[in-house]
């Protein structure tokens, strides 16, 4: 066969930065998920493998009607470098290559904010966030992109990490936040309280919760870990997921409170059908639930709407590739296509 000269598009961090932000991420995922409950996107589950040296090596991806790809990232101690692979659904050439860890922190905050918008009360004005992570800032951002916010509480078990991101949500978001010494002060009066940590056991407790609450849980993506109380689960109006195959498979709040009931899975709503259907909460005095797992439409259908923007502003960096070329199967002879004698392969014995 022969080489078909191709072009690939790689896209860096600053061109994603530069791209879009976080109301257009919003924008994105109000059309993901409408086209997900109605069927017209397909994902890939999240499967990942520990390695030597305390690494976890991550992938998952999404079937979108004209483009594919898949999102894989290697969580280190030193720290993770994600890219987003995107390939023509037709013809499966690969289009692109996305640095995506700021489009990670867009996709997971605009969904967070997506929920939000849903399931928190509309004249909700005072968030509670619990975690002051590399996160947690986008979280505060996406809530107060769907609603009006008076106040910000933050709580972090180190008094300095809370003091710092109480001052980092003045100074870049603009918005009166004051750090909290408990989680139980933080949430004392707030009508949307996200939970964005790495906790083992549950930071938000039954006795915290508050009539009209909703509650964004974002942190506790796998078995290992754990951020509210399940007994929450029964006080809940709605429980969404973006992912309702990663919350049954690493949830260990749903697991334990779902797990058992035959039907209890039941009461469990994709985020796709919140958005198709346009379910909003039915009454001020109920409490709601999103579960956010991670999918990979969000990354997908971010990374097509940044290779369509940086695509018509001539960005990105063209990488010349040769398309296909036989395998080398043997050194032997240069004049037979790596083939040995007569087209036969070789295969000597070290006996």
């Amino acid at each position: 066969m022969g080489a078909v000269a191709e072009a690939t598009l790689w896209i860096s961090e600053a061109e994603v930065a530069a791209t879009v932000d976080l109301v257009d991420a919003l924008g994105v995922m109000a059309r993901v998920f409408a086209a997900d409950g109605s069927g017209q996107v397909s994902s890939m589950e999240k499967t990942m493998t520990a390695f030597a040296g305390g690494g976890t090596l991550h992938s998952l991806g999404a079937a979108l009607p004209e483009v594919v790809g898949v999102k894989s990232w290697a969580h280190t101690p030193g720290g993770a470098d994600p890219a987003l692979l995107l390939l023509d659904a037709a013809t499966g050439r690969i289009i692109a290559v996305i640095e995506a860890f700021a489009l990670g922190q867009l996709r997971t905050a605009a969904t967070a904010g997506l929920a939000t918008d849903h399931l928190a009360s509309p004249d909700a004005s005072v968030l509670a966030v619990i975690g002051s992570g590399k996160q947690a800032l986008a979280q505060v951002a996406a809530v107060a992109a769907v609603r009006r916010l008076d106040e910000v509480r933050v709580f972090s078990p180190t008094p300095a990490h809370r003091e710092d991101f109480a001052a980092r949500v003045g100074d870049e978001l603009d918005l009166d936040c004051r750090p909290a010494a408990t989680a139980a002060e933080a949430c004392s009066g707030a009508d949307i309280v996200t939970l964005v940590t790495r906790a083992r056991s549950p930071v938000l407790t039954a006795d915290l919760l508050r009539p009209g609450m909703h509650v964004n849980a974002v942190g506790a993506i796998d078995l290992a870990r754990r951020e509210f109380d399940p007994s929450i689960l029964g006080e809940a109006e709605v429980v969404a997921t973006d992912s309702v195959e990663q919350t049954r498979k690493l949830s260990s709040e749903l697991r334990e409170w779902f797990g058992s009931r035959p039907d209890g899975w039941d009461g469990l709503r994709s985020l796709g059908e919140v958005v198709h259907q346009g379910l909003r909460r039915s009454q001020d005095t109920s409490v709601t639930l999103f579960k956010g797992m991670g999918s990979g439409v969000e990354d997908v259908a971010l990374g097509v709407e940044i290779l369509e923007r940086v695509t018509r502003q001539g960005g990105g960096t063209l990488i010349e590739r040769r398309g296909r070329v036989r395998p080398v199967l043997s050194r032997r002879s240069s004049t037979t296509d790596g083939l040995g004698d007569e087209g036969r392969v070789v295969v000597s014995s070290h006996d």
